[in-house]
């Protein structure tokens, strides 16, 4: 546009421009307007960063501005409440030993799979499991295993206390180039590249979350285990990330998430309550005066400090007996369901606010050690059994369950370019194969 405006400037001649009437008198400065600007100290805010902010983008918003993640609590697990009547057991299982593709299976049931609850074989209802009750870790001492075709050196992700100090800066410093980095045109109105993340999970968030404990889709984990693995390429490519990559171990500090190490003022920030009922935006740490545009659910052009709120009563449900409730289950989408709606939902909840907010909640980063967390759970369970990483089950969409198979397609909207394509989940089940080579240090 400005350069079709130049060349007709330049086609008229001087003689076709009207005169001018000459003035020597100076011209109200409120003629110019002024050039958009910020203080320095809202600069060192990090206000600067791509935001347009408005009256409230400074103060807290009211805390059902931003809901809460489903759930239910531990003892509800228990007695399987989390898997809200369906017996997931009905449905085909994909892999070695069972079904080869949803086509074959389709041809031994002799009928097409109709997209309805129903089909799932809701008659039956679910016997919870028994429960282990030690305090220990279930399984945390079974021996690494070592499958065919597994890679030979994989990234090993290290527990934020086993962590460097001079990694963890290198990691927030990571995420802070991201935040300052443009948007890349591909997943608008994002403002700039971290936010790119957010608006892809927001996008993608009603097909990859249940909508309740009766209306599943066990794509969940699979999904966030790619996307974590796709933040972290982002990271490596884009900010020149080099150290490991790190996990939290949440459920140490369950009931007591403010004193967790990673919630200082030299990186995440400390994690404050709620203020008169309302978020608390940050306010120290690496990401202090952060702002989103994104969110409240699937609200865009909506800037607001990213907030905390948090509810230990609530993060106490993080702890080994949510983790050792879901590690006991046998199935692949009975544990699904045990993590989304124990552990999973109240660590959303517990950090509150911005965090519980189930659509734009990457909006805080801590969000994304959290689910360094979920993961790490998922790759402890799949260590219990080979087929737990050969096989899968469960429902692919959550308005009627169609079968989830090993050729399901798990969607990344491209957000790491080549390397992050959409794969079918036989690529992304196993961490050691397939697009992935990693593991966790414990």
């Amino acid at each position: 546009m400005k350069l079709s405006i130049a060349l007709c400037a330049s086609a008229v001649t001087a003689a076709s421009l009207p005169a001018l009437e000459s003035r020597e008198d100076g011209i109200p400065l409120s003629e110019f307007g002024q050039v958009n600007s910020i203080s320095p100290e809202e600069a060192a805010a990090g206000l600067d960063l791509g935001f347009t902010l408005n009256g409230r983008a400074e103060q807290g918003w009211p805390l059902d501005t931003f809901g809460q993640v489903h759930h239910v609590e531990p003892i509800e697990a228990v007695q399987g409440k989390d898997l809200g009547g369906n017996n997931f057991s009905a449905l085909p299982i994909f892999g070695p030993g069972h079904e080869s593709s949803l086509e074959s299976w389709l041809d031994k049931v002799n009928n097409r799979v109709e997209h309805s609850a129903h089909h799932v074989g809701a008659k039956f209802r679910h016997g919870a499991h028994t429960v282990i009750e030690k305090v220990e870790d279930l399984i945390d001492n079974v021996l690494e295993t070592r499958d065919t075709g597994d890679c030979a050196n994989p990234n090993i992700r290290f527990e934020w206390d086993d962590y460097s100090t001079s990694d963890k800066q290198a990691f927030v410093s990571a995420i802070q180039c991201l935040i300052k980095k443009p948007a890349s045109g591909k997943f608008s109105p994002s403002k700039n590249r971290y936010e790119d993340f957010v608006r892809l999970h927001q996008s993608y968030a009603p097909n990859i979350h249940s909508r309740s404990t009766s209306q599943q889709t066990h794509k969940f984990l699979l999904w966030h285990r790619y996307f974590v693995w796709a933040f972290e390429q982002v990271l490596r490519d884009e900010c020149g990330f080099n150290r490991a990559m790190p996990w939290w171990d949440e459920k140490k500090w369950a009931g007591k998430f403010a004193q967790a190490t990673i919630f200082t003022t030299q990186y995440f920030g400390t994690l404050p309550g709620a203020t008169n009922g309302a978020g608390t935006c940050i306010t120290n740490g690496a990401f202090s005066g952060l702002q989103s545009n994104l969110g409240p659910g699937q609200t865009i052009n909506n800037p607001h400090c990213v907030q905390r709120a948090v509810n230990e009563q609530t993060t106490a449900q993080t702890g080994v007996s949510s983790y050792n409730t879901c590690l006991a289950r046998t199935s692949y989408p009975d544990f699904h369901s045990c993590v989304e709606f124990t552990f999973h939902a109240q660590g959303h909840n517990g950090v509150g606010a911005t965090m519980a907010d189930a659509i734009a909640s990457p909006g805080d980063p801590v969000f994304f050690m959290h689910h360094l967390y979920v993961d790490y759970v998922f790759r402890k369970w799949q260590l219990g059994a080979l087929s737990r990483r050969t096989t899968i089950s469960g429902c692919a969409t959550n308005d009627g369950c169609s079968p989830l198979t090993l050729d399901t397609v798990i969607y990344m909207g491209g957000i790491c370019g080549s390397k992050c394509p959409d794969l079918p989940v036989r690529d992304v089940i196993r961490t050691l194969q397939g697009h992935f080579c990693y593991r966790y240090n414990y």
